[in-house]
């Protein structure tokens, strides 16, 4: 049986290597060469540290078991080990925890030198990454003492009571504490010295032994532990219910980018000297929106996260649409909200630091530098794949249940803001509807999801998911008296598009406010409407009887608009009503715009069309544009756009690997190993060097045709190295055509079939056998 590492990872199957490397990727990045480079990279204290944070309580504490038994420097005994784990964990669970290190490679059985039952071994590593004092316990008291003579139990169950409130003190807060108590003294400390229970480190400080410590805490070695996750029963709901009211929130989120879009597109702001937002210009923006300062950061974050908001690259930098965004906007609601999901879920950035004081006392800005948290996207996924583990329909009772059942299976990830970040990633999946009523959304389940084949999109998946929760698009509108039109839901495409040009929104929510004027009528015709129109889109789409004063309203406006032609010289107005144009020329504007009459009916201008019409409408007329044909022209501004920036996704976690390509990789390690033996055991490999490219070739070829066995060095796409034993059948067009000796070395079938390419062959060498 294996003694070490290398050795148990070597008589390993397939299905145990592939287990390791799924459950520890970083050993498997880049592809190691042979078994040796798994075990190496397995043993690093930077490996085992990052293992040991996805471990829960009870691991940890299992950990700190094999490290009081000092597994870490020889074998220990499994019964002793999981004995340290005490009366609140029960056998099996125990064992199982066990399992699951071997899993990680974090410990090995070994064979007793005694012949006795198998022992386990533990990493090194494992005690570099850990506390200080696993279990709070100290170093081995000193021999001789007086818990090397009697029972530990007994001798501090008999203590006197100031020793034993000395004794308590240290085992609770630490094995460390502070005294210069002297043997010989006559107070608790000095005793306690004397009689091996305290251990002086140095002149000031004193230390609880590790058998003090294990005496007095009986049948818990380790303390109160929890074995088992502490999640109370779940609460369940309708699942109908929880994506309903998710998709309530996805469409408000919808609607509130489309704003930041058509707001930052009209008047885009300014970017800070230092990066990032105005403070200002949030507020501003919070206000548009009708949301707080907090909802309008997370809605900001999200767009530039999604590549739909980016630095413009002219000299005077402002925040400003993508030209993707156009694109978005005219997506369905649900793809639109796929693409905002997903960047907000990895996007390594956490809004919920926007408006606190950072290390300077300074607010902390969106889009700034200091919003960015690389770890935020792993956080996330965290937090939602715990809600996902539960049923459809169904959540934890609280969002501090859902706080302290993270804590408890990865004690070590989060720091010191752990707890909140958690909260804070609820309420942000709330917000955007990934969760609703603190259970996940059958939407949200498909974002986490890992695709398996090529033509697997979650994203897809998601959308597809959302669009039946999503409330049916309306058709009708209510027309108020007050000139007031109420959409009571999601408007259809059409109408909801004829609404943006006839009112001006003037609430939104579950139900959306329009207020009809007379400027919002104006744009309307302005954009090639006419009054019959209007009429019609009011009658035929209007659940209420149309108010006589907005009838009247489109009338007046229509009757009005349109007297007044222009076009371009840089411009030119034309009527037919000639007095309509000496009223114009009359106008305090018509020297500062270049106005010059040319006929009765036709007036031109020096000035550009769109700032002449603006002018004659603050004069309270109502000109409109006209292209060659005499067709109403659309002038309005079409905002500012900018290049896409590619998507930051840098803080997405640890790298997935599918099944393939587990697969690959334990094949590989499996030629590395052959070769090692092959070329170790049953050939000589007479001084392998670099070669020039013709030699390389020459001595392959002459190996094909003698039908000899060669040692290659190899270097793969991704840059790694590795050695491999082969028999060379063809050498041509770039490539080394062979079987795999090391295989028919150990008489275990033909050598499978590999090719490898001619510049990447670093060293080769023929074997001489044996």
């Amino acid at each position: 049986m294996a003694r070490t590492l290398l050795e148990h990872l070597r008589a390993q199957d397939d299905e145990t290597l592939g287990a390791l490397l799924r459950a520890r990727p970083d050993l498997a990045l880049p592809a190691p060469a042979d078994t040796g480079v798994v075990a190496t990279r397995a043993g690093v204290r930077t490996s085992v540290g990052r293992a040991c944070e996805d471990l829960d309580e009870l691991h940890l504490a299992l950990v700190d078991a094999l490290l009081v038994a000092e597994a870490d420097q020889s074998p220990a005994d499994p019964a002793d080990v999981l004995g340290l784990l005490g009366a609140d964990v029960p056998p099996e669970r125990g064992r199982a925890a066990l399992d699951r290190l071997r899993v990680l490679a974090l410990v090995w059985d070994v064979p007793d030198d005694g012949g006795g039952p198998v022992r386990v071994r533990a990493v090194p590593a494992l005690r570099d990454t850990a506390r200080r004092y696993p279990a709070g316990l100290g170093r081995p008291a000193p021999s001789p003492s007086v818990l090397h003579e009697k029972d530990p139990a007994s001798v501090m169950a008999g203590l006197p009571d100031d020793q034993r409130a000395v004794v308590v003190a240290l085992d609770r807060d630490g094995p460390v504490g502070r005294s210069r108590a002297k043997e010989g003294d006559d107070n608790p400390v000095a005793r306690l010295l004397a009689d091996g229970i305290l251990r002086r480190i140095d002149d000031d400080t004193v230390e609880l032994t590790r058998e003090a410590g294990l005496g007095l805490r009986g049948d818990r070695p380790l303390g109160p532990l929890v074995a088992a996750d502490p999640m109370p029963a779940p609460r369940v709901q309708d699942p109908a219910t929880i994506d309903a009211t998710a998709a309530g929130e996805a469409l408000e989120t919808v609607r509130r980018a489309e704003g930041v879009l058509a707001a930052w597109s009209a008047a885009p702001p300014a970017v800070l000297r230092s990066g990032g937002l105005g403070v200002r210009d949030l507020r501003r923006l919070a206000k548009t929106l009708d949301v707080d300062e907090t909802a309008a950061g997370l809605v900001v974050e999200t767009l530039a996260a999604a590549s739909l908001l980016a630095v413009s690259e002219d000299a005077d930098a402002v925040w400003c649409p993508t030209t993707t965004a156009d694109r978005w906007l005219a997506s369905p609601p649900e793809t639109q909200w796929v693409a905002l999901a997903r960047a907000w879920l990895e996007m390594p950035r956490q809004p919920s630091s926007i408006g606190q004081r950072d290390s300077m006392d300074k607010l902390v800005g969106p889009l700034s530098d200091e919003v960015r948290r690389p770890w935020a996207a792993q956080v996330r996924r965290r937090v939602l794949a715990r809600l996902a583990e539960f049923d459809d329909g169904a959540g934890p009772v609280s969002v501090d249940a859902l706080v302290e059942s993270l804590a408890w299976r990865a004690p070590r990830r989060g720091g010191r803001q752990r707890d909140e970040l958690v909260r804070a990633t609820v309420r942000e999946a709330t917000a955007l509807g990934v969760v609703a009523l603190d259970a996940i959304t059958t939407a949200g389940r498909e974002l986490l999801r890992v695709p398996r084949r090529p033509d697997d999109d979650p994203d897809a998946a998601a959308a597809a998911a959302l669009r039946p929760a999503m409330p049916a698009p309306v058709g009708h509108i209510l027309l108020q008296a007050d000139l007031t039109a109420v959409a009571p839901g999601r408007l259809e495409p059409d109408l909801a598009a004829a609404m943006d040009r006839l009112a001006d929104v003037e609430s939104a929510g579950g139900a959306t406010v329009y207020r009809i004027s007379e400027g919002s009528i104006r744009r309307a015709l302005d954009l090639g409407w006419t009054a019959a129109d209007v009429h019609a889109l009011f009658s035929e789409r209007s659940a209420t009887p149309v108010p006589q004063g907005l009838t009247y309203l489109v009338d007046d406006v229509a009757r009005r608009h349109g007297r007044l032609r222009g076009g371009s010289a840089a411009s030119f107005l034309r009527s037919e009503d000639e007095a309509l144009l000496v009223e114009v020329m009359a106008l305090p504007t018509a020297e500062a715009l270049g106005l010059r009459r040319l006929a009765p009916t036709v007036v031109i201008s020096t000035s550009p069309l769109a700032e002449v019409l603006d002018a004659l409408r603050a004069a309270g007329l109502s000109p409109v544009a006209e292209d060659a044909d005499g067709g109403v022209l659309d002038l309005r501004p079409r905002g500012r756009r900018t290049a896409p920036r590619r998507p930051d996704r840098s803080g997405t976690g640890s790298p997935w690997l599918s099944d393939d390509q587990i697969a690959a990789l334990v094949a590989q390690l499996r030629a590395g190993d052959r070769a090692a033996t092959a070329a170790r055991g049953s050939a000589t490999v007479p001084g392998s060097t670099r070669q020039t490219a013709s030699a390389t070739v020459a001595v392959l070829a002459d190996a094909a045709r003698t039908g000899r066995t060669v040692w290659i060095g190899y270097v793969d796409a991704a840059g790694t190295a590795s050695q491999r034993v082969v028999r060379p059948l063809r050498v041509g067009g770039g490539l080394l055509e062979g079987t795999d000796a090391a295989v028919e070395a150990e008489d275990t079938g033909p050598g499978s079939a590999v090719s490898f390419a001619l510049h990447r062959i670093t060293s080769v060498s023929v074997l001489t056998e044996n």
